[in-house]
């Protein structure tokens, strides 16, 4: 990786550890763990392939599988990801870089009909490379993908800057809510999430 995400430099030695922990444990207690996924599987067809960004230990990803859609996960920590294959086989978990990311040499050609980027996954991305990041996912949807991005207002990421990143990104936005239930959007909300996505015809609107 060119420059170490915040995951690496904000987070102690044991952070992915305890992350790791904390998700079995909430599995184990049959915590609800699957609401972004309920969400993406509402706006895609049934099947499809899905891109996972920043899948952390797969709790997004195995959802959507079980669900039936194809799914390719990527996450720079390889912990999380080695916890993502243990816990979740099914998906094809990699370990990569999302800056830098290009699964057509990972062995995944194909584009996507969707990505999913949650767990305040651009909030820990390398500062300075979050265009790049928006970037890169783009260019592995087909057109007229969809991108829903999660993360909380408040984690050093402006949301004027998400979106002009976003813009730059070839990526519009349909929609803003405030959580991954679908609550309203609002100015003092402590959370977005932003539905994207990447236009079948870019001349058009």
């Amino acid at each position: 990786m060119a420059n170490p995400t915040r995951w690496t430099t904000d987070t102690g030695p044991e952070h992915s550890q305890w992350y790791i922990d904390r998700f079995r444990r909430l599995a184990a207690e049959g915590a609800d763990l699957a609401g972004e996924a309920r969400l993406l599987d509402a706006l895609v067809p049934p099947g499809s392939r899905i891109l996972d960004a920043g899948c952390g230990t797969g709790r997004v990803g195995a959802a959507l599988h079980a669900r039936g859609h194809t799914v390719v996960g990527v996450d720079a920590d390889p912990a999380l990801v080695e916890a993502a294959r243990t816990d979740h086989p099914g998906p094809h978990w990699l370990v990569g870089d999302l800056a830098e990311l290009d699964l057509a040499a990972a062995g995944e050609p194909e584009p996507f009909g969707a990505a999913v980027v949650a767990g305040n996954v651009m909030a820990f991305v390398a500062p300075g490379t979050e265009p790049e990041v928006l970037r890169r996912i783009a260019a592995h949807l087909h057109p007229d993908g969809v991108v829903v991005v999660g993360f909380g207002t408040d984690r050093g990421y402006p949301l004027a800057d998400f979106d002009a990143d976003a813009v730059a990104a070839g990526l519009r936005r349909e929609h803003r809510f405030a959580t991954w239930d679908l609550r309203p959007w609002r100015d003092d909300a402590d959370f977005a999430v932003t539905v994207l996505r990447r236009p079948a015809d870019p001349t058009v609107g």
